[in-house]
Parts: structure tokens; sequence; C-alpha cells
């Protein structure tokens, strides 16, 4: 979570960042006004020794500490979201932190995250996570779109996640022909049910940036399935016309191949949700 911010430099493998990267989702669990706002996405490693301890702790202690940051109005978003498989499992990470502030110029972070206001009982080594895990990237990145399936209930079906990161020449572009082509032809598909897909969107990261940073934008597919998530979510018979004419202009804008993982959603405290 963003209380525990340990800026390190991005491990130095071809699909890692040389560089430190939440969002309003942004996964969504509820279409919200999220133009105007700014996410930390904040990727970990935790140790599968200590991963049940760690989720123990973020869900008991910290997602309460979140939920009353956003109840003040400092937060609008929280989730955290583990990832389903990998490479390199020791040295990557697999737990991502969604923060997303009301406000970032003002948000005070000894006030947003400060545990023991709510659990003065509770010694701060047994809530505490960052010893038990490392971060390694941190992104600000801006929300930009976001549709879901007609009738969708992303409490209950907004379960998985594939955060694919694009390295374009014009990420401003590319958010747009995504936009134009991609967005209304998914939403068309999922409301028709052919895709067992409900949700899209994407976003621009804002910082880190540079020639080392190796994404400038970010699209991600929200799944109510492991199996969905890894196959895509269309089946191989499916009937469908892909916007292909849109999406050879947004691949022209890419410089190198995607990488993406599928992460598994936690929990979510989303001010947006009734």
């Amino acid at each position: 979570m963003y209380k525990h911010l340990n800026p390190t430099i991005m491990n130095q493998t071809k699909l890692s960042w040389k560089s430190v990267i939440t969002l309003s989702i942004l996964l969504g669990f509820g279409l919200q006004s999220i133009a105007q706002e700014i996410s930390v996405w904040q990727f970990r490693n935790v140790e599968q020794s200590n991963m049940q301890e760690f989720i123990d702790r973020e869900t008991k202690y910290w997602s309460k500490v979140a939920e009353a940051a956003i109840e003040k109005g400092n937060l609008t978003f929280w989730g955290l979201f583990v990832k389903e498989g990998g490479f390199d499992l020791p040295n990557t990470p697999n737990v991502i932190f969604v923060n997303t502030f009301n406000d970032i110029n003002a948000a005070n972070m000894a006030e947003i995250w400060n545990a023991s206001a709510l659990f003065p009982d509770v010694p701060m080594e047994k809530m505490e996570t960052g010893s038990i895990s490392s971060t390694l990237h941190m992104l600000f990145v801006r929300p930009e779109n976001l549709v879901q399936k007609e009738g969708a209930s992303p409490p209950d079906e907004f379960r998985f996640v594939r955060f694919i990161f694009h390295n374009s020449s014009a990420p401003g572009q590319l958010i747009a022909l995504e936009s134009e082509h991609w967005m209304p032809f998914i939403k068309s598909a999922m409301d028709a049910g052919q895709t067992s897909q409900v949700g899209w969107g994407n976003a621009t990261i804002l910082a880190p940036s540079g020639p080392n940073m190796e994404a400038n934008t970010i699209s991600f597919d929200i799944f109510p399935d492991l199996k969905s998530a890894l196959t895509g979510g269309f089946s191989a018979d499916a009937d469908v016309e892909f916007p292909e004419e849109g999406l050879a202009k947004i691949n022209e804008l890419e410089v190198s191949r995607r990488f993406n993982n599928v992460y598994r959603r936690i929990q979510v405290i989303n001010a947006n949700m009734p």
C-alpha cells in the first residue's frame, strides 16, 4: 500500500521496468467520474511463505484504514490484487496495490495511513506489511476510460484482471485510438454475450517516463473467472468481427511487445459503489 513507499530501482530484465507503477479502477468496480483523478499503482513482491499473513494483515487492518480515509474524502479507491502465475518469481512483483486520491496535492499520508488511530491496542508490528514485502515499482497513473457489461455486478463478477502495458511512440494517440475503435467494440461484444469479459478500461502513465521506462499506457481486461482471463474471453468459434483497421493503427504506434499479467482481486474499497 502507499503507506510503505520504498522507491527501489526496478529489475533490469526485459519484461520488468528499469525505473520506479493504483488505478481508480479503474478496476472499475463501478463506473465513476475518473477524468481528474490520479492513481498510484504500487507493485510489491511477497514471498509465498508470507503471502497469507500479508493478505490477512492488509484485509484486517489496512483495508479498514483505507475505508476511513474514503469516508473522510481523502481516497476514492483502495484495492489489493495478487498475481496468478509468473516468471522469475523471487525478483518480480506479485502484488498490486491500487490507491486513488481525491486530491493528490492535498493528500496527507501520515493522516491517511495512521492505523494506530483505528487500532490503538494493536502493536504496529502486528499490522505492518513492509517487513514481509518489498516495493519494486511505483507509477502515477491517470485513468482515462472505463466500460462494463450491461447489468454486470462488479463486486461479484470483477474477479480477475489482465493488466496490459503498452510502450507507444504516441501514447495520447494510442489512448484515443483505443477509445475510438476498441472501446465500442468490446462494449458491444460484452453486452451481446459474445465474450465472457465483463469490463475494459485504459489509462496513461504520468510518471516515471523516459527511454528506460518500457510502458506509457495501460489497458485492462476484467473477467469473472481465471479461465476467461487466461484465454481472453472469446471462444475459438465465436462469430465476431474485430475492428481490424483500428487495431492495425494501434499496433503501428507500439514500439515493443506488450507486457501483461493476470491478477486476482483480493479486496476493493470503492467510494463510488453504494
